[in-house]
């Protein structure tokens, strides 16, 4: 009788431990209602510990927080209490009914998911003014301004952005990120690298405020009216005193995650004035000086010199066209190397341009190089100016006599000079191939030509098998089909882009599909992944080289920015040659 008097303490004991032995795996979160602009914490919780989580993919969320582990684990009479969980802080992109998707974990070699949970997001929401409102005082702590050097410049001159963001001295930013980067759509941009960020006293609207310089870029508008210069946008995890104290008197902190922009801005870009503009003006605006130089004044005929046509000052160097060189017809001349040698600040860009030509007189002779001229805008007066070289006199010491043209042509200044063009026939008449035939021809029958003829059949069949095989193999791979297809487009467009030399926008389209089917036969990436981030992050991952990476990046975001420049041929084949040298390099650096 005795012994039935426990079975119900242990049948309790049984179901207890039942209970606690179950595995649990839920989804919880802080609220079913929120408004748009505030933010959501999402926990996933387990009573054991478990391996392989992996959480929804958060469609209609973005993600300003997490993921966040911690761990409970405690003894209380004998039962073990054990609690894991991963939260993450979720912003929503959009108002409705927003689902969060199932969380799957293996706990002891099975796999739990937990059940799909809605919220409704509704209309951003006002929040009250309460002083011990930790949201609000980060709000009224924090600010990001995007600071412009001029709201109205004229087309193609220099305007500076610099984003700052205003800490006030009691709060603290821990992290932050940008959650949307400025687009300077009908702009040239230039991002000044930032080596490091640097803390600021400063003040903002009468009040003493730390501040930071998160960017730099300098802008040349491309056309215009009024262009618009998106905002910047960061999420910031931000510490915020509170009312608690801690044993000592020091104030708590409280953790919150704030989402801040800096507001568009818009640009009122005037055109330049067409009073006075010169015929020959290019679009040239700043301040330049310009130079014809020669290397030489006095050679002999068949010997070379270098004519450099340059471009030194202050100004939108990179936006503009040199004058052409113009020369005797006596002179041979060719196509002139582009070079550049300039830096940006937030002065805009400085330092030079130029056109090398490589000039080789024929005859004997003087021959003058005419003065030419270059015109732009100056922004300091406001008007056009113009600036010409000296005429140069190409003195020719020795050298065969122009029996076809007088001493007038030949110190004459030509207006549209002709290219000189060496006739690959000149020594035609001195023949270096005989083709001689023997007077006796040897029989074709037993001839090696007629057993060769015979025996070719019967190799080939062999031959011929092999290829079948190896071409079914070929077929049957249809992952090497598909590399060896994007090869084949690869160089098709590098052909198309050479075929377009001329042509800017079909060049830089042509080139631009180049290089992404490149990428997609050599590394696999597909089309959704290529943005310059991850092209960057695939490549170093394969082991290529820091440097040839950033020369392949620079190439991709030059065809987007060729579209909106002026671009010289010399460039455009400059552009072509370097995308087939990058993708040789970076063909030897992957295995």
């Amino acid at each position: 009788m005795n012994s039935l008097k426990h079975i119900p303490l242990i049948l309790v004991m049984l179901i207890t431990s039942m209970a606690f032995a179950q595995t649990k795996f839920e989804t919880k979160v802080s609220k079913t209602k929120l408004g748009q602009n505030e933010r959501l914490r999402v926990d996933f919780e387990m009573n054991k510990d478990g391996d392989n989580f992996n959480p929804p993919d958060f469609a209609d969320f973005t993600v300003v927080g997490g993921p966040n582990t911690s761990v409970s684990n405690s003894w209380m009479n004998g039962i073990r209490s054990y609690a894991k969980t991963y939260s993450y802080f979720l912003a929503p992109t959009r108002q409705g009914t927003l689902k969060i998707g199932k969380a799957t974990i293996e706990i002891e070699g099975e796999t739990f998911s937990t059940d799909a949970v809605s919220v409704l997001v509704t209309a951003p929401v006002q929040r009250p003014n309460d002083p011990n409102n930790s949201v609000a005082k980060a709000e009224e702590n924090l600010h990001l301004v995007a600071e412009v050097s001029k709201m109205n410049p004229y087309l193609n001159e220099a305007i500076t952005v610099v984003y700052k963001l205003y800490v006030s001295q009691n709060i603290g930013v821990t992290d932050w990120r940008e959650t949307s980067s400025p687009k300077y759509n009908d702009f040239w941009s230039q991002k000044i690298e930032m080596q490091n960020l640097q803390a600021q006293n400063g003040t903002f609207k009468g009040e003493a405020y730390r501040y930071v310089v998160l960017r730099k870029t300098v802008l040349y508008p491309q056309k215009t009216g009024k262009l618009e210069i998106e905002p910047l946008t960061l999420d910031l995890t931000v510490q915020v005193p509170t009312n608690r104290r801690d044993f000592f008197g020091g104030r708590h902190m409280a953790e919150v995650v704030r989402t801040i922009s800096a507001g568009s801005r818009t640009i009122n870009v005037k055109p330049l004035p067409e009073e006075g503009k010169p015929a020959d003006f290019t679009g040239a605006v700043g301040d330049f000086k310009f130079n014809v130089i020669t290397s030489k004044s006095k050679l002999n005929a068949s010997e070379s010199l270098e004519a450099k046509v340059e471009v030194t000052g202050n100004g939108n160097l990179k936006l503009f066209q040199l004058p052409k060189l113009k020369l005797p017809s006596s002179l041979e001349v060719y196509e002139p190397e582009h070079n550049e040698n300039v830096r940006t600040d937030l002065g805009g860009m400085q330092g030079s341009i130029s056109d090398n030509y490589t000039v080789v007189p024929q005859y004997k002779g003087k021959y003058p190089i005419p003065s030419i001229s270059f015109s732009y805008f100056d922004l300091n007066t406001e008007t056009y100016k113009r600036v010409s070289s000296g005429e140069i006199v190409i003195d020719v010491i020795e050298g065969p006599i122009n029996s076809t043209a007088g001493d007038n042509n030949r110190i004459a200044s030509e207006g549209n000079k002709q290219k000189v063009v060496l006739s690959n026939d000149q020594f035609a008449y001195i023949k270096t191939d005989a083709k001689l035939k023997p007077i006796n021809q040897p029989d074709f029958f037993n001839s090696s030509v007629f057993w060769s003829s015979m025996l070719l059949p019967l190799l080939a069949i062999p031959l011929a098998l092999v290829y079948r095989k190896k071409k079914e193999e070929r077929d049957a791979d249809v992952f090497g089909n598909k590399i060896r297809k994007a090869d084949r487009l690869a160089k098709r467009y590098l052909s198309e882009a050479k075929k377009s030399l001329g042509q800017k926008e079909a060049f830089y389209i042509a080139l631009e599909r180049a290089l992404h089917n490149y990428l997609k036969g050599k590394i696999h990436i597909e089309t959704s992944d290529f943005s310059k981030e991850k092209i960057e992050e695939i490549l170093l991952k394969e082991q290529v080289d820091q440097a040839t990476v950033a020369e392949f990046i620079s190439i991709l975001q030059h065809c987007e920015l060729a579209r909106y420049t002026p671009i010289t041929n010399v460039e455009m084949q400059q552009d072509y040659e370097k995308a087939a040298r990058t993708i040789s390099v970076i063909d030897k650096d992957i295995k």
